[in-house]
């Protein structure tokens, strides 16, 4: 037996090492959070390829590995080609620059074609850029700025970012390979702290998250091959590459309309008026009816949450957490809104409310 001052002082202790724990973390809280988020979204996939071909030997550490390697390809493979891609575009850069540093910059053939300012801005060019002396003072104003301190900061978020999804995928191989037993506790704990219900807001939790996953890859699989044919529709040459581009961006919420706005100013500057105004006004309408509707729409059947509140967890999510609250955000409104209806039916010692 404990006296009740033993139990608080237990319980301030727990308390305690609790915070104190969270403290020594927290520099690692978001990519423990990520690892969570893919850990739950991923997992069926994990257990149907251990089941699959390590059946014999469920405790081999290759499945887990394996998935994880793969998940490391499709994160990792598009940004490390896109930053050797703009190294190589840089060296090229560096290469023009030296070149009209001796002989001025000609303006692109493109800019006279601007429709209404292309003569102010080849003009406008010339001045800047067409001459030796101009381009000589353009370059030691750009680099009499900030620039550097620039380009040293994005270095080194890029490295940030690059370490920080290291450790996610550290993380997420430790919780295939332990996750069946780490779930087990989990249930077991809330079954403790909550009661009944416990297990099965754990359980609508992990719905949520996979359900909100699972939108953001089917609606940015849908926009990147609808803005795919739109591509094709305005003529350019290269629009499976531009949707496929387009589709990954769109994993980030309304980063697709920068792709196609950017596009659009292409098909401009070439003189393309009539095509440019359709792919904005078509690649606006796909992106705003996907991420307005249908993003909140599947998410929101798939747990049972409605649209208006769903459609509040993203965009609160994403404004309060950035975006991890992407997931966050309709995780915590199903769960809320389980304990809401939970309150609003009748049990055997109470009568059912009036909600």
């Amino acid at each position: 037996m404990t006296t009740p001052s033993q139990d608080r002082a237990r319980l301030g202790a727990v308390i305690g090492l609790l915070m104190l724990g969270v403290w020594i973390v927290h520099g690692f809280l978001v990519p423990l959070a990520w690892a969570v988020v893919l850990g739950l979204t991923t997992w069926p996939l994990y257990v149907a390829l251990q089941r699959r071909f390590f059946s014999e030997r469920p405790d081999q550490v290759a499945p887990a590995l394996l998935l994880t390697l793969a998940l490391a390809a499709i994160l990792f493979g598009p940004v490390t080609y896109g930053l050797v891609k703009l190294g190589h575009e840089g060296q090229s850069i560096a290469r023009l620059l030296q070149q009209a540093h001796h002989e001025g910059l000609a303006p692109p053939a493109w800019l006279g074609g601007l429709p209404g300012i292309g003569a102010a801005a080849v003009q406008a060019w010339n001045e800047s850029l067409g001459t030796s002396d101009s381009t000589r003072e353009f370059l030691r104003h750009l680099l009499s700025t900030d620039l550097l301190s620039y380009t040293r900061t994005l270095a080194t978020q890029v490295f940030h970012r690059y370490a920080a999804g290291f450790f996610t995928l550290v993380v997420l191989f430790f919780i295939y390979r332990h996750g069946a037993e780490l779930g087990q506790r989990v249930l077991a704990l809330t079954n403790r702290w909550f009661g009944d219900d416990g297990n099965r807001y754990a359980r609508h939790a992990a719905r949520a998250v996979t359900a909100t996953v699972n939108g953001i890859v089917l609606v940015a699989l849908g926009q990147g091959i609808a803005l795919g044919f739109g591509y094709a529709a305005a003529g350019f040459g290269h629009a499976t590459v531009l949707g496929v581009v387009t589709g990954l961006v769109a994993l980030i919420p309304f980063a697709a309309k920068i792709i196609v706005a950017g596009a659009a100013l292409i098909l401009f500057a070439e003189g393309h008026l009539g095509a440019g105004i359709g792919l904005l006004s078509f690649g606006l309408f796909v992106i705003i009816l996907s991420d307005n509707y249908l993003k909140p729409k599947l998410i929101g059947d798939a747990v049972k949450l409605p649209f208006i509140w769903t459609l509040l967890g993203i965009l609160g999510g994403i404004e309060t957490f950035g975006l991890l609250g992407l997931f966050f955000g309709p995780t915590v409104m199903a769960i809320l809104m389980s304990v809401w209806r939970d309150s609003c039916e009748a049990t055997p010692n109470r009568p059912k409310p009036s909600c």
